[in-house]
């Protein structure tokens, strides 16, 4: 990967379900370009290991940071820590994320609930502690991570695709609001990414992975460090003029005008 060390130099980054995964790959690549990140998850010990190795390998630095997302109480304190501890926030990523696939009709209200409460309720919660702070220092970087479950839809992931749609919608609202303020909010979609969310929904279903690595032009699943590349443009001043903006990555799969 092409990593500018110097490009987020001196700025404050707070990742949201980074202990590992897509989250880990986003916070790592933001501290290599320089930034101070504020590991945030759920898993308070597997952040930890995330922060001591962004601190390890530099320039950038990290801090783990406890965040249950389904709580603003809880969002608002890992924002009150993280401006504490490293600095002001000058860039929110919304990343954590939780699903279980199975068919709609087979699904019940406490999955539904579960699925939401992760996936939308908490980017709305993280938005909510970070974009006052936001404005009232004139700038601000938030990025979102959706899905192309959100643009074209996904089988076996109906509630799911439901809140990925959400945030693109979220997204591009608050995009408008917040232009004058001079805060940027973009989402980017991956495609099927390998980590381990992906390997425990298909567990049992190599024959349906394979198809879907076949379904993609590029002929392979996403890496974490694909997402975190398209993460960290529009984080940085090469995205200044860019917000309200959805991209997808996803080698191919989706093309949507």
């Amino acid at each position: 990967m092409a990593v500018n060390a110097r490009r987020l130099e001196g700025k404050v980054a707070l990742v949201t379900g980074a202990a590992q995964g897509i989250g880990r790959a986003i916070a790592m690549r933001l501290a290599a370009e320089g930034a101070r990140v504020g590991v945030a998850d759920i898993a308070a010990e597997t952040a930890a290991q995330t922060a001591n190795e962004i601190s390890q390998s530099g320039p950038g630095s990290a801090v783990a940071v406890y965040l249950d997302v389904t709580r603003l109480s809880s969002a608002v304190d890992a924002v009150t820590q993280v401006e504490r501890e490293v600095g002001p926030i000058n860039i929110l990523v919304n990343n954590a994320g939780w699903d279980k696939v199975e068919p709609f009709v087979e699904s019940e209200s406490e999955t539904w609930d579960k699925v939401i409460a992760v996936n939308y309720r908490g980017l709305i919660h993280c938005c909510k502690a970070v974009v006052p702070l936001m404005r009232q220092r004139g700038a601000g970087k938030i990025v979102s991570i959706s899905s192309d479950a959100g643009r074209v839809g996904s089988s076996g992931e109906a509630v799911y695709a439901g809140c990925k749609g959400a945030v693109i919608a979220f997204s591009k609202t608050l995009a408008r609001e917040l232009a004058r303020d001079n805060i940027n909010v973009n989402v980017v979609c991956p495609g099927p990414t390998e980590t381990a969310l992906l390997r425990n929904a298909m567990a049992g279903r190599e024959k349906l992975l394979e198809a879907m690595k076949r379904s993609v032009p590029m002929r392979r699943l996403g890496q974490p460090d694909d997402i975190a590349g398209a993460v960290a443009f529009f984080a940085s001043a090469d995205a200044d003029y860019v917000t309200g903006q959805v991209l997808s990555v996803s080698g191919g799969l989706t093309m949507v005008g």
